[in-house]
Protein backbone atom coordinates (compact mmCIF):
# COMPACT_ATOMS: atom_id res chain seq x y z
CA UNK A 1 0.00 0.00 0.00
CA UNK A 2 1.49 3.50 -1.33
CA UNK A 3 2.62 5.63 1.82
CA UNK A 4 1.65 2.71 4.29
CA UNK A 5 3.13 3.24 7.77
CA UNK A 6 4.75 0.32 9.57
CA UNK A 7 3.98 0.26 13.46
CA UNK A 8 5.73 -1.62 16.07
CA UNK A 9 4.66 -1.86 19.33
CA UNK A 10 6.99 -2.20 22.31
CA UNK A 11 6.15 -3.91 25.50
CA UNK A 12 9.21 -3.28 28.36
CA UNK A 13 8.74 -6.65 30.57
CA UNK A 14 12.20 -7.32 32.50
CA UNK A 15 12.30 -10.12 34.68
CA UNK A 16 13.73 -7.98 37.75
CA UNK A 17 11.92 -5.90 40.65
CA UNK A 18 13.10 -5.17 43.59
CA UNK A 19 9.88 -3.93 44.91
CA UNK A 20 7.29 -6.67 43.71
CA UNK A 21 9.18 -9.85 43.10
CA UNK A 22 8.37 -11.11 39.09
CA UNK A 23 6.33 -8.01 38.92
CA UNK A 24 5.19 -8.21 35.13
CA UNK A 25 3.50 -11.98 36.08
CA UNK A 26 1.97 -11.46 38.61
CA UNK A 27 -1.84 -11.14 38.21
CA UNK A 28 -4.49 -9.36 38.49
CA UNK A 29 -8.58 -10.24 37.52
CA UNK A 30 -6.38 -13.93 37.02
CA UNK A 31 -4.17 -12.72 34.49
CA UNK A 32 -0.73 -11.80 34.02
CA UNK A 33 0.40 -8.10 34.00
CA UNK A 34 1.65 -8.65 30.99
CA UNK A 35 -1.65 -9.66 29.26
CA UNK A 36 -3.25 -5.92 29.43
CA UNK A 37 -1.13 -4.10 27.23
CA UNK A 38 -0.16 -7.40 24.63
CA UNK A 39 -4.11 -8.16 24.90
CA UNK A 40 -4.63 -4.18 24.13
CA UNK A 41 -2.47 -3.61 20.98
CA UNK A 42 -3.35 -6.93 19.19
CA UNK A 43 -7.14 -5.53 19.76
CA UNK A 44 -6.09 -1.82 18.64
CA UNK A 45 -5.36 -3.72 14.81
CA UNK A 46 -3.10 -0.63 14.52
CA UNK A 47 0.03 -2.44 15.08
CA UNK A 48 1.86 -4.55 12.60
CA UNK A 49 3.78 -6.32 14.95
CA UNK A 50 3.68 -6.45 18.95
CA UNK A 51 7.20 -7.21 20.90
CA UNK A 52 7.70 -7.88 24.49
CA UNK A 53 11.31 -6.81 25.32
CA UNK A 54 11.99 -8.74 28.50
CA UNK A 55 15.63 -10.95 29.89
CA UNK A 56 13.18 -13.52 31.11
CA UNK A 57 12.59 -16.99 29.68
CA UNK A 58 9.59 -17.12 32.00
CA UNK A 59 7.80 -13.65 30.86
CA UNK A 60 8.62 -14.83 26.89
CA UNK A 61 6.64 -17.96 27.56
CA UNK A 62 4.12 -16.03 28.80
CA UNK A 63 4.03 -13.51 26.83
CA UNK A 64 4.26 -15.63 23.89
CA UNK A 65 1.21 -17.39 24.71
CA UNK A 66 -0.95 -14.48 24.18
CA UNK A 67 -0.02 -13.48 21.14
CA UNK A 68 3.36 -11.19 21.54
CA UNK A 69 6.70 -11.68 19.70
CA UNK A 70 9.48 -12.56 21.61
CA UNK A 71 12.23 -13.61 19.48
CA UNK A 72 14.95 -12.88 21.57
CA UNK A 73 15.94 -12.17 24.99
CA UNK A 74 16.67 -8.54 26.01
CA UNK A 75 21.05 -8.20 27.09
CA UNK A 76 21.68 -7.68 30.36
CA UNK A 77 23.25 -4.55 29.62
CA UNK A 78 19.86 -2.72 29.37
CA UNK A 79 17.95 -4.94 32.20
CA UNK A 80 19.29 -3.09 34.78
CA UNK A 81 17.37 -0.83 37.78
CA UNK A 82 19.07 2.36 36.30
CA UNK A 83 18.27 1.65 32.52
CA UNK A 84 16.24 4.40 31.81
CA UNK A 85 13.21 4.02 29.75
CA UNK A 86 14.58 6.08 26.67
CA UNK A 87 17.41 3.54 26.69
CA UNK A 88 15.03 0.32 26.62
CA UNK A 89 13.04 1.47 23.97
CA UNK A 90 16.21 2.65 21.82
CA UNK A 91 17.67 -1.01 22.10
CA UNK A 92 14.37 -2.85 21.80
CA UNK A 93 13.86 -1.01 18.13
CA UNK A 94 17.07 -0.72 16.57
CA UNK A 95 17.56 -4.78 17.89
CA UNK A 96 14.38 -5.94 16.48
CA UNK A 97 14.29 -4.20 13.13
CA UNK A 98 17.97 -6.04 13.00
CA UNK A 99 16.13 -9.08 14.02
CA UNK A 100 12.99 -8.59 11.14
CA UNK A 101 15.02 -6.63 8.56
CA UNK A 102 12.92 -3.89 7.81
CA UNK A 103 12.15 -0.25 9.35
CA UNK A 104 9.42 1.21 11.13
CA UNK A 105 7.99 4.14 10.88
CA UNK A 106 5.90 4.74 13.97
CA UNK A 107 6.18 3.42 17.66
CA UNK A 108 3.97 2.22 20.25
CA UNK A 109 4.95 2.40 23.89
CA UNK A 110 2.82 0.13 26.53
CA UNK A 111 3.60 -1.01 30.14
CA UNK A 112 2.82 -3.85 31.71
CA UNK A 113 2.34 -1.57 34.74
CA UNK A 114 -0.43 0.39 34.36
CA UNK A 115 -3.46 -1.46 33.10
CA UNK A 116 -6.21 1.08 32.52
CA UNK A 117 -6.04 1.68 29.49
CA UNK A 118 -8.11 1.90 26.44
CA UNK A 119 -7.81 0.27 23.46
CA UNK A 120 -9.50 3.44 21.35
CA UNK A 121 -6.87 5.56 22.90
CA UNK A 122 -3.96 3.31 21.12
CA UNK A 123 -6.17 4.16 17.82
CA UNK A 124 -6.23 7.47 17.83
CA UNK A 125 -2.29 7.83 19.12
CA UNK A 126 -1.27 6.02 15.91
CA UNK A 127 -3.73 7.22 13.48
CA UNK A 128 -2.90 11.09 14.66
CA UNK A 129 0.79 10.17 13.23
CA UNK A 130 -0.36 8.25 9.75
CA UNK A 131 -3.36 11.05 9.37
CA UNK A 132 -0.74 14.57 10.78
CA UNK A 133 2.78 14.79 9.46
CA UNK A 134 3.88 17.40 11.53
CA UNK A 135 2.81 15.62 14.53
CA UNK A 136 6.08 13.72 16.90
CA UNK A 137 4.02 12.04 19.11
CA UNK A 138 0.48 11.41 20.61
CA UNK A 139 -0.18 10.02 24.11
CA UNK A 140 -2.74 9.48 27.14
CA UNK A 141 -2.73 12.41 29.46
CA UNK A 142 -4.67 12.97 32.62
CA UNK A 143 -6.12 16.44 33.04
CA UNK A 144 -5.89 17.39 37.04
CA UNK A 145 -6.22 20.29 39.50
CA UNK A 146 -4.11 20.64 42.57
CA UNK A 147 -1.80 22.97 43.60
CA UNK A 148 2.10 21.94 43.15
CA UNK A 149 5.31 23.34 45.05
CA UNK A 150 8.68 22.34 44.33
CA UNK A 151 12.34 23.43 45.56
CA UNK A 152 14.27 25.18 43.14
CA UNK A 153 18.11 24.74 43.53
CA UNK A 154 17.39 23.16 46.88
CA UNK A 155 16.10 26.84 47.95
CA UNK A 156 12.58 27.95 49.41
CA UNK A 157 9.67 26.16 48.67
CA UNK A 158 7.30 27.93 46.10
CA UNK A 159 4.50 27.19 43.74
CA UNK A 160 5.34 25.50 40.75
CA UNK A 161 3.04 28.13 38.51
CA UNK A 162 2.12 32.07 38.96
CA UNK A 163 -1.45 31.34 38.84
CA UNK A 164 -1.23 29.25 42.16
CA UNK A 165 -0.04 32.01 44.38
CA UNK A 166 -4.49 32.22 44.57
CA UNK A 167 -6.39 29.48 45.36
CA UNK A 168 -9.40 29.07 43.06
CA UNK A 169 -12.20 26.63 42.14
CA UNK A 170 -10.92 23.98 40.06
CA UNK A 171 -13.65 24.45 37.26
CA UNK A 172 -11.67 27.83 36.44
CA UNK A 173 -8.43 27.25 37.23
CA UNK A 174 -6.19 26.45 34.00
CA UNK A 175 -5.61 22.94 33.10
CA UNK A 176 -2.70 20.70 34.49
CA UNK A 177 -1.80 17.31 32.32
CA UNK A 178 -0.16 14.32 33.98
CA UNK A 179 1.63 12.75 31.49
CA UNK A 180 0.84 9.14 31.02
CA UNK A 181 3.08 7.89 28.23
CA UNK A 182 3.41 4.28 29.77
CA UNK A 183 -0.26 3.91 29.52
CA UNK A 184 -0.23 4.88 25.65
CA UNK A 185 2.16 6.46 23.38
CA UNK A 186 2.93 6.47 19.80
CA UNK A 187 6.35 8.25 18.15
CA UNK A 188 7.86 8.69 15.24
CA UNK A 189 10.85 6.42 15.13
CA UNK A 190 13.60 8.45 14.48
CA UNK A 191 12.69 10.07 18.29
CA UNK A 192 13.74 6.60 19.46
CA UNK A 193 16.55 6.28 17.61
CA UNK A 194 18.15 9.52 19.36
CA UNK A 195 17.12 7.79 22.74
CA UNK A 196 14.11 10.42 22.74
CA UNK A 197 10.87 9.59 24.15
CA UNK A 198 8.70 11.94 22.20
CA UNK A 199 9.19 14.80 19.97
CA UNK A 200 8.63 18.54 20.02
CA UNK A 201 5.16 18.99 18.50
CA UNK A 202 2.88 16.62 20.19
CA UNK A 203 -1.11 15.48 20.35
CA UNK A 204 -2.18 14.64 23.57
CA UNK A 205 -4.99 12.36 24.60
CA UNK A 206 -7.27 12.97 27.87
CA UNK A 207 -8.83 11.22 30.26
CA UNK A 208 -10.04 12.22 33.82
CA UNK A 209 -10.32 8.45 35.06
CA UNK A 210 -8.96 8.14 38.46
CA UNK A 211 -8.05 4.62 37.83
CA UNK A 212 -5.09 5.58 35.37
CA UNK A 213 -2.87 6.68 38.11
CA UNK A 214 -2.56 3.11 39.50
CA UNK A 215 0.75 2.04 38.62
CA UNK A 216 1.28 -1.26 39.98
CA UNK A 217 5.19 -1.42 42.09
CA UNK A 218 3.72 -3.32 45.39
CA UNK A 219 1.61 -4.92 46.95
CA UNK A 220 -0.87 -2.70 47.79
CA UNK A 221 -0.66 -1.35 43.89
CA UNK A 222 -1.72 -4.29 43.35
CA UNK A 223 -4.98 -5.10 45.48
CA UNK A 224 -5.85 -1.17 43.91
CA UNK A 225 -5.60 -2.41 40.27
CA UNK A 226 -7.65 -5.75 41.38
CA UNK A 227 -10.50 -3.62 42.75
CA UNK A 228 -10.81 -1.34 40.24
CA UNK A 229 -10.49 -4.41 37.60
CA UNK A 230 -13.59 -5.93 39.12
CA UNK A 231 -15.45 -2.47 39.77
CA UNK A 232 -14.80 -1.75 35.77
CA UNK A 233 -15.97 -5.38 34.82
CA UNK A 234 -19.37 -5.33 37.44
CA UNK A 235 -20.39 -2.35 35.88
CA UNK A 236 -19.23 -2.83 32.63
CA UNK A 237 -16.59 -0.40 31.68
CA UNK A 238 -13.46 -2.87 31.15
CA UNK A 239 -11.84 -2.59 27.88
CA UNK A 240 -10.64 -5.94 28.20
Amino acid sequence: MKNYKKVLCVIPARGGSKGLKNKNIRKVCGKPLVYYPVTAAIKSKVCDDVFVSTDSKKISKIAKKYGADVPFLRKKLFSGDLVTTEATLKNALIEYEKYKKINYDICVFLTCTKLFRKIKWIKEAVNVLKKNPKVDSAFSVHKFYTHLWHRPNKKKLKKVLPWMAKYTSRQIAPALYREDTSLVLATRSKFWRKGKRIGKHVHIIVNQDPFTGIDIHDEKDLYLAEAAMKYMKKNKLADH
